[in-house]
């Protein structure tokens, strides 16, 4: 499979780090474990169940902290309750965020999000800052059904790397953007009508300068969006109100976890935010 564009980076301080943590994490696992080990597990390991899509769809996150938000969850935080609520609450995707040191996740907790969520048939994506194959077939291995590929950080050899291998083991990608031109990359890709798994497309309305929430983003890029992969809102999204906003400038997708992690009822609120894009999506195909 072949991909278009440049191979210039665009970055900023927080995600170089990011990049530089996860490629020694990769060197350190490699020195445990050999890239040919990893396939031969990822090619025996059962297949994870597909991403099917809806109308309108919610990618339910699971992570403990985050460097804008700090900490996310208190003493009385169960996990296995919080999946249970994103599966009753009828969550397209779980999102686990497996990068260790500004988001207290690990591979660990991806495994046993995708095992308790096997019998509920729902696919899990790994979140973290992949730079390397070698990622996804842990992910792969993991039970994930999915990956996130952050454009921004990463060169054109390295994304066609990364959907290469998503590619080869069944897995959707969600393609992550921060502004026009990292869109413009995206919609670059000769991405085939035929990928065994959707790929997605992201826009993250977070300002990596400042990691604050500009939601002006989603509508200033609405129109960047490539037009055959269905849109994802990344950041931000608190309450129906926003995912109505955002249905109607023509994502189909969310992806939503602080709002979820604090919230008192997530499965009740799943469900009220799902209900409101898909609601706007069918009112505006009607229209």
């Amino acid at each position: 499979m072949k991909y278009g564009g440049t191979d210039k980076m665009s970055t900023s301080y927080f995600l170089d780090r990011m990049a530089q943590a996860s490629h020694k994490r990769v060197k350190e696992a490699r020195a445990r474990n050999s890239e040919g080990q990893l396939v031969q597990r990822a090619l025996t390991a059962p297949t994870p169940p597909p991403l099917v899509l809806d109308d309108f769809n919610i990618i339910a996150e699971l992570k403990m902290r985050s460097p804008a938000g700090g900490a996310l969850t208190g003493k009385q935080f169960d996990r296995d309750t919080q999946i249970a609520a994103y599966a009753s609450g009828g969550a397209n995707a779980v999102s686990v965020l497996t990068e260790p040191d500004e988001f207290s996740g690990s591979l660990r907790d991806l495994s046993e999000v995708t095992a308790s969520l096997m019998d509920h048939r729902i696919p899990v994506m790994r979140k973290d800052f992949l730079t390397d194959p070698y990622q996804v077939l842990e992910a792969r291995i993991a039970g994930a059904s999915g990956v996130l590929v952050i454009i921004t950080m990463l060169s054109d050899s390295q994304i066609t790397a990364l959907l290469d291998s998503a590619m080869e083991y069944g897995m959707f990608v969600l393609l992550e953007g921060f502004d026009e031109r990292d869109l413009e990359r995206i919609c670059s890709l000769k991405i085939s009508d035929h990928s065994p798994a959707p790929i997605l497309c992201g826009v993250n309305c977070r300002d990596l300068k400042n990691l604050e929430i500009n939601f002006d983003r989603f509508q200033k890029l609405a129109t960047h969006l490539p037009p055959d992969l269905p849109a994802v809102a990344e950041s931000g999204i608190k309450e129906p109100a926003d995912v109505i906003t955002v249905a109607k400038l023509g994502y189909r997708a969310a992806l939503i976890g602080s709002a979820l992690m604090r919230s008192t009822d997530a499965a009740r609120e799943l469900v009220s935010l799902k209900n409101a894009g898909v609601e706007t999506v069918r009112e505006v195909s009607c229209s």
